[in-house]
């Protein structure tokens, strides 16, 4: 497939990408606003755009990603969007009549310029409806960066402050997840004791049941009501910095919910960093059955240390995942030497961190010294590989490419996964999350230990 990559590192002088490892920030955009109850996501440009953006989500989670457009032509792009965008609200409430309207912009409007709060203010909106908006413009970001700026979008538009006290109670923003994740951070956090509020919340809506029955708004995803509640919270985790830090930065302004930021809890050690902040927090003691969970978890980890120990292993994808991944591995006494993220995520020495950082931080202490790149492409992660093997890939489909060029496993985490399914039910966050995981790499790697043995070492026990 990829076997003309060259082996000789090259710098992109133009600035350009090769095989990119992100897509544009509507698509995070529209998938938050998904996680909203009754809400139906906008895109502010062309047909092109919007019907790209739910494919692709369509296509990662088997289920319809509903969206509507301000269907651009040559006279908006001319003149701006505002009356295709007044339209497209009065029409949107009276034929599909969602609660909300999410409004999200493309890099046509963004070039333009159009003002959305002045074209929302001026519009049309029925009594007891929402319109918010998201700046998202492709040519900046990821979808990584649309996720934040719409649940961003979120604070700002709806939490407030209204009780003098505190409710004991979290706010949770898991991050660019799959339902499956979002479902089991609940769980966990319910057999804490403990009241929560997530948003944006995609269960129950991009893995709604089969009723035989088309239902536009499944019964998931946060409430208006309960987004604005989160002003009232006592704490907010914000899990994954890239995802979800600037929204619980904003709620603590606004509305002065203190905000801890952690790592998506993908691995033992992330996923007890939460149990922690949750316990200092509201004086829970940890449940019996999560402490079975993680016995467990230790369990397996130890019986299967030897499938592990010493493999070499490259991972790409979304930051904050990559992030959790590279924990995970080194906790299974993996060595990851390549490890990118297609997500601009910061420049080394810069006072607000970086995903070099983050990642340097877990290797340096082991001794291992790695490629690490933010805002990278696959063209340069082929070529690490090509001039330094690996025994396993982790990464979405597009990885699919290198691994059957390189004739390396893939193991398939994060977004998108194009090929396969069932993937966005099943968690890879807590610790049943963590033992999927190492399901998934011991199997990946003992298979190819199978195609690879001979006659006579081709044993029965591993």
């Amino acid at each position: 497939m990829l076997d003309c990559t060259p082996k000789e590192l090259k710098e992109h002088k133009s600035g350009g990408v090769i095989n990119p490892a992100k897509t544009c920030q509507p698509i995070g955009a529209m998938y938050a606003a998904l996680g909203i109850h009754r809400c139906l996501p906008h895109s502010h440009g062309s047909q092109g755009c919007c019907s790209f953006h739910r494919m692709h989500l369509s296509r990662h989670f088997r289920e319809p990603a509903m969206a509507s457009t301000s269907s651009f032509t040559e006279g908006a792009s001319v003149f701006g969007g505002g009356a295709n965008l007044k339209t497209a609200i009065k029409n949107v409430f009276t034929i599909y009549n969602p609660d909300v309207m999410a409004v999200h912009t493309t890099c046509l409007t963004e070039t333009i310029g159009d003002d959305i709060p002045s074209i929302i203010k001026s519009s049309e909106i029925p009594e007891g409806k929402l319109v918010i908006h998201a700046n998202t413009p492709s040519y900046q970001g990821s979808h990584i960066t649309g996720f934040s700026n719409m649940t961003k979008g979120m604070v700002s538009y709806l939490a407030e402050a209204t009780s003098p006290v505190k409710k004991e109670q979290v706010n949770l923003i898991p991050g660019f997840v799959n339902p499956g994740d979002m479902r089991e951070i609940k769980r966990i956090v319910k057999a804490m004791g403990i009241k929560f509020v997530m948003f944006p919340d995609t269960s129950g809506v991009m893995d709604s049941p089969m009723t035989g029955k088309f239902d536009m708004y499944p019964k998931g995803g946060a409430t208006v009501a309960q987004i604005k509640d989160s002003g009232n919270s006592k704490l907010t985790l914000a899990l994954g910095r890239f995802a979800s830090s600037d929204a619980a930065d904003l709620l603590s302004k606004k509305c002065q919910v203190p905000a801890t930021v952690l790592k998506t809890p993908i691995g033992i050690k992330a996923t007890d960093a939460m149990l922690m902040s949750l316990r200092r927090a509201f004086a829970q003691e940890v449940p019996a059955e999560l402490e079975e969970e993680r016995g467990q978890l230790v369990d397996i980890m130890t019986d299967t240390h030897f499938h592990f120990h010493g493999k070499q292993v490259g991972i790409f994808g979304d930051p904050d995942v990559v992030t959790g991944l590279t924990e995970l591995v080194l906790s299974l006494g993996m060595k990851p030497i390549h490890v990118l993220t297609g997500t601009p995520g910061g420049a080394l020495g810069s006072g607000m961190g970086s995903f070099e950082e983050d990642i340097e931080t877990m290797l340096e202490p082991m001794g291992i010294k790695a490629n690490i790149k933010a805002g990278g492409d696959l063209f340069t992660f082929h070529q690490w590989i090509k001039n330094e093997p690996v025994d396993l890939i982790i990464g979405n489909t597009y990885g699919k490419f290198i691994a059957r060029a390189e004739d390396i496993p893939l193991v398939r985490v994060g977004f998108p996964v194009l090929d396969r399914s069932v993937h966005s039910y099943l968690p890879i966050v807590g610790y049943r999350g963590a033992m999927r995981l190492i399901e998934s790499i011991s199997g990946a790697l003992l298979d190819r230990a199978d195609r690879d043995a001979t006659d006579e070492d081709f044993e029965l026990v591993m």
